[in-house]
């Protein structure tokens, strides 16, 4: 079995496995190295990756892309509302509230949530990974952002249970690149020394991260994380498109707004002056064929007009570094380097400004794009069983602080304890104690609604039942265990009651456990006997292992569905296979029999065949376009059927002489057998 870090990224996916000793990118069918996320239903099957990338612009209604940040998100969502206008394609509201994405496929209008979608591109990429590496998938590790809250990575835990994966961590893009910065080096100071501390800035295409994180050997702890969950690479391609959808309706009187497949298209030239730009300073061209109303469009651009359009986004980049540093309590003296990934980063301004920031040149020693892919690799052999990877601890962090408020039926007022504050080491678990006589309800909530780069601050609720007083009539001691676990996932993971009996003149206490029910967002809780505050590494694991392996009731639904788009694409597969197979044998049987066939057929039959050949061709085009797969696998016998005979004259005469040589060979051996046979008799005989 192998083990696999998968980078979900806004735009583009890499998968990075861990073997032979190191850590290796895994190329798709297309031999590149990312695959665009992107998913485009037709009307007899699904596409994902680079084939419906190229439907982006044929089939823009149906090709789904961006959908990373509508995980977890209501469809009245601010953020949602103000992306559907933006979108080719069109959003719907679920019963429950949250985001769908419809769609036409198979004929007919569906709609799916935003956890299948991501469920069918991480089935890609575990399709991807197991023809690369001849062997199963199921453990993995996914990068999230470091600002997705707990309904946002529950999602995307969702989508990967729905693509049959086990995902054993959900971890945020700068750890990741952090482990994959940090397990190799060689010259970090010992546990007993200073740590050596690095910043990691990831401006990817939709998102900006900065990370500060503490490296000791064989470990990092995470300090503080900043971002900013809006600036990103897609900023400044939209600030191209603007300024170019303005200057083509002065230029050509065209509207271009008006024209999703225009709009499409002048995003994908914009991106691709874009990163022209950031390597030459120069006046660039942009030119499009046929653009709209088959006007033909121009235009230049350089770096230092496009530095001035984005002003207001570059201005953007130093308060994420500002936080991060703030929230470290380091100062820019304690801070070793600077290492930047994520593709937006190779904007020559954005490099300036985090340099300049920070006083020190920045460090490309990790691999922009696949940085975080890799340390997802790192992190999945680190955790599971089938690989075998020097210890390193991983400390991270708890991004937005969460309180825990409480009331019993019969109480007056509320009760309110920040249980996790901002930047609170994470996983971890902590044990509260209650005096209570009653079941009670607990309410998860984010502290700093605020702060928060979503509109709901709720987290989940928790009812607490079979709480009893004492026999004296006092109020039971119930402990709570919440967590925040490895995905960065909140949960009330278990409640004891705590009776006082008489014992041989000693009071003694017997922990039971009353059931947690939750309400909500928060996930299905086991029973389990509280352990001691702390971050218990093991327990966390255990725990990890054991909620991976439950689907609830909504996922289960999700599944069939799946499944059966997956027969469906097969068996579209299999067909064009089929018709491919006819096609190819009509041509390639046509040539032979010009050329290498052409002395093992008499003139007639090859005039017979010939005319068989064309008249199957027409037919591929024309009655042949829709057949079933039965009716193209009868059409390659019937050919097989006189190209054989032809083949196999071909194949007697081209082996003939290596058979005689053969031959020969042989019968010179037996020959040298015999004579020698002959000398032992005669010798025998004298």
């Amino acid at each position: 079995m192998s083990v696999v870090g998968i980078d979900v990224g806004f735009q583009n996916c890499y998968i990075a496995v861990a073997r032979s000793g190191g850590i290796e990118t895994i190329a798709n069918e297309y031999s590149d190295r990312c695959t665009p996320a992107c998913v485009s239903l037709a009307s007899k099957n699904r596409m994902i990756g680079n084939a419906a990338k190229s439907q982006i612009i044929t089939n823009f209604k149906n090709t789904v892309h961006g959908f990373k940040k509508f995980h977890g998100r209501a469809f009245d969502d601010p953020f949602v509302q103000a992306e559907k206008p933006k979108l080719p394609y069109s959003l719907h509201k679920l019963d429950n509230g949250n985001t769908g994405i419809k769609v036409r496929y198979l004929e007919e209008d569906k709609v799916f949530t935003c956890e299948q979608i991501t469920g069918m591109l991480l089935t890609k990429l575990k399709e991807t990974s197991e023809n690369a590496l001849k062997k199963p998938v199921v453990d993995c590790v996914i990068s999230v952002p470091s600002f997705f809250t707990d309904a946002e990575r529950r999602s995307v835990f969702d989508a990967s249970q729905i693509a049959g994966l086990n995902c054993l961590r959900l971890i945020t893009d700068t750890t990741a690149v952090a482990l994959a910065y940090g397990i190799y080096k060689q010259d970090l100071p010992t546990p007993e020394e200073r740590p050596r501390n690095v910043v990691f800035v990831d401006m990817g295409h939709s998102s900006f991260q900065v990370a500060i994180t503490a490296f000791n050997k064989g470990k990092l702890k995470v300090l503080s994380t900043a971002f900013d969950p809006y600036l990103g690479g897609r900023n400044f391609d939209e600030a191209l498109v603007d300024y170019f959808c303005e200057e083509f309706k002065s230029k050509y009187k065209l509207n271009v707004r008006d024209n999703p497949r225009a709009v499409l298209r002048l995003h994908q030239e914009c991106e691709k002056l874009k990163k022209l730009m950031s390597a030459n300073s120069s006046d660039l061209p942009l030119n499009i064929e046929c653009f709209m109303n088959d006007i033909d469009v121009s235009s230049r651009m350089n770096r230092g007009h496009f530095e001035e359009m984005c002003a207001q986004y570059l201005m953007r980049v130093e308060m994420p570094l500002k936080v991060a540093l703030e929230q470290s309590k380091l100062s820019r003296d304690d801070i070793y380097a600077v290492e930047i990934v994520g593709g937006a980063t190779r904007i020559p301004a954005i490099k300036e400004r985090i340099a300049k920031f920070f006083g020190k040149d920045v460090s490309t020693t990790l691999n922009a794009d696949e940085a975080v892919a890799r340390g997802c690799a790192l992190q999945c052999a680190i955790l599971s069983p089938a690989c075998k990877v020097r210890e390193f601890s991983i400390t991270d962090v708890v991004p937005f602080p969460i309180t825990l408020r409480w009331k019993s039926p019969t109480e007056d007022g509320l009760g309110e304890c920040e249980v996790f504050t901002k930047m609170h080491a994470a996983p971890f678990s902590k044990v509260i104690t209650f005096h209570k006589k009653e079941p009670f309800d607990l309410e998860a909530f984010y502290s700093n609604p605020q702060e928060l780069p979503y509109p709901d601050h709720r987290i989940g609720c928790y009812s607490v039942q079979n709480v009893v007083p004492q026999p004296d009539g006092d109020s039971s001691k119930v402990k709570v265990k919440v967590r925040v676990n490895v995905h960065g996932i909140f949960s009330v993971s278990g409640a004891s009651l705590i009776e006082k009996q008489k014992g041989d003149g000693d009071d003694m206490q017997i922990d039971s456990e009353p059931m947690v029910q939750n309400e909500g967002r928060g996930e299905e809780q086991n029973k389990m006997q509280v352990d001691p505050e702390g971050p218990s590494q093991q327990d966390q694991q255990s725990e990890e292992n054991s909620s991976s392996s439950k689907v609830g009731p909504a996922l289960t639904l999700c599944f069939l569905p799946q499944r059966q788009m997956i027969i469906q694409d097969k068996l579209v597969k299999e067909l064009n296979d089929a018709k491919n197979a006819v096609e190819e044998y009509v041509y390639d049987l046509r040539d032979k029999l010009c050329g290498m066939y052409e002395k093992y057929v008499t003139q007639d039959d090859s005039g017979r065949l010939s005319l068989m050949l064309e008249d199957t061709e027409n037919w591929l085009y024309e009655d042949g376009e829709d057949q079933p797969k039965q009716v193209y696998e009868e059409k390659l016998d019937a050919l097989r059927r006189l190209g054989q005979p032809i083949y196999d004259r071909h194949r007697e005469h081209e082996d003939r002489p290596r058979a005689f040589e053969e031959l020969g060979k042989k019968l010179q051996l037996y020959m040298k057998f015999v004579e020698s046979y002959k000398q032992k008799v005669s010798s025998a005989r004298c």
